[in-house]
């Protein structure tokens, strides 16, 4: 079942045109959707309202200092995810990222290079999906159930859904049932077709949702982050004071901090 690729066996009941016509419509949905945002919530105006705002203001920073930021910039925060505190925040948070990451790149190979039996699969492709899934779903439910804000700090139910939590709950439920269709698919069951449908549905979700989930912040974290650290060079630090002293503390004597 781990080196089958369960989108060469569905070639025989959906052809793979419709299933590469979807993963391109999820594309197109993913960037229209992230360009609506922007647009929406204006975050390229105001970075670079900012950046003319503080043009005058600031020091200037070097090429060389500029490329050095930028790496920084990819190495830590983006690489690492180095703006989490929390350690198990940062581990929850990774699994997912890079989970997802080979998933989907998984799917698209299997979907557009091996769409049916006549071309076998390398089996690399196939295991990499499954560990990109498991992956997902371990980083995915762990932040879901023990790292939430809310769960963690104010002893919520884990039950509880907000429209911020869109992005995550669709993709591990997306996920899920992806894992739970492969499974059913590969022993024969019956309902593997039902299982299908609502993969797709949930998919559909995920990659739809966008302009109103956290999906587009993948986007935007990377130029936030990076802008930061520029600002930080430059002396600007967007109008905020210097650092104090004293080093940041959360929570307090008695309750250790979980959620930061």
């Amino acid at each position: 079942m781990l080196a089958t690729n369960p989108f060469a066996a569905l070639s025989a009941f959906i052809p793979p045109g419709a299933m590469q016509a979807y993963l391109v419509l999820m594309i197109v949905l993913v960037a229209a959707g992230t360009i609506f945002d922007i647009v929406h919530k204006g975050s390229a105006r105001y970075f670079f309202d900012n950046w003319r705002r503080t043009k005058g203001k600031a020091r200037k920073v070097s090429g060389g200092e500029m490329l050095s930021l930028a790496a920084q910039t990819a190495v830590v925060d983006v690489l690492a995810s180095g703006e989490f505190c929390s350690m198990r925040r940062r581990i929850a948070h990774l699994l997912t990222m890079y989970g997802f990451i080979l998933y989907v790149v998984a799917t698209a190979v299997m979907v557009f290079r091996y769409p049916t039996p006549a071309t076998p699969t390398p089996d690399a492709w196939p295991h990499l999906w499954w560990l990109g899934a498991v992956m997902v779903l371990v980083g995915g439910y762990w932040f879901w159930f023990f790292i939430r804000v809310d769960v963690a700090a104010e002893g919520s139910s884990p039950f509880r859904v907000m429209r911020a939590d869109l992005f995550v709950l669709s993709l591990v439920v997306s996920v899920t049932l992806g894992v739970i269709w492969a499974w059913a698919q590969a022993s024969g069951s019956a309902g593997s077709m039902v299982w299908f449908a609502l993969y797709i549905l949930a998919t559909t979700v995920l990659f739809g949702s966008v302009p109103w989930s956290k999906f587009a912040h993948m986007f935007f974290k990377p130029a936030a982050a990076f802008e930061k650290r520029v600002a930080n060079a430059d002396g600007t630090r967007a109008n905020l004071p210097a650092p104090a002293d004293k080093p940041e503390q959360f929570g307090s004597a008695r309750t250790a901090p979980r959620h930061y």
